[in-house]
């Protein structure tokens, strides 16, 4: 497997929809609940900041994708958030980490000053960690934060990355 990280292309949705949708529909790390469909999908990856996705180029399957975005505006504008998904049959081969790596330079690229997670569901155990990893800081716990598919409630912890850090 040799893993490339590029920017997403038009051919890439339906394999981005397909993924996205599936951690959607596992219902314990996304706060959407709705999936999405072909058009829907190449609006709301259009629309963010940046959209990656990781490739295998011995297949040019994708398997997996991140989006970047502002988390807020104005004076907050500088504060970007993320979102990482993927493929259930290629986790555990690091693919997550090149993901993340990706998005953090990308994120410095666009000028943003701090990468923020508002919602890391806790016990998503192998996310945390990676993040802990890579020198994101956990800001606390909110108790009940994430209401899970089965309808129990689970805590969340926000995370940042002082994006300043990168390069020094």
């Amino acid at each position: 497997m040799n893993i490339q990280i590029r920017e997403y292309k038009d051919s890439d949705i339906q394999e981005m929809n397909r993924i996205w949708n599936r951690v959607v529909d596992d219902g314990v790390a996304f706060p959407q609940e709705d999936d999405l469909t072909e058009e829907t999908g190449r609006g709301f990856f259009a629309g963010q900041t940046y959209t990656a996705v990781a490739e295998d180029t011995d297949t040019g399957k994708v398997l997996g994708l991140y989006i970047l975005h502002p988390n807020n505006v104005g004076r907050c504008g500088h504060i970007c958030n993320a979102s990482y998904a993927v493929d259930a049959d290629v986790r555990g081969f690091h693919i997550g980490e090149k993901l993340v790596s990706d998005c953090l330079v990308q994120a410095k690229a666009y000028d943003y000053l701090v990468l923020q997670f508002n919602a890391v569901v806790a016990t998503n155990v192998h996310a945390r960690h990676l993040y802990e990893r890579l020198g994101f800081t956990q800001l606390g716990t909110i108790p009940g934060g994430f209401r899970m598919k089965d309808g129990h409630y689970e805590d969340i912890c926000p995370y940042y990355f002082d994006l300043r850090e990168l390069g020094r």
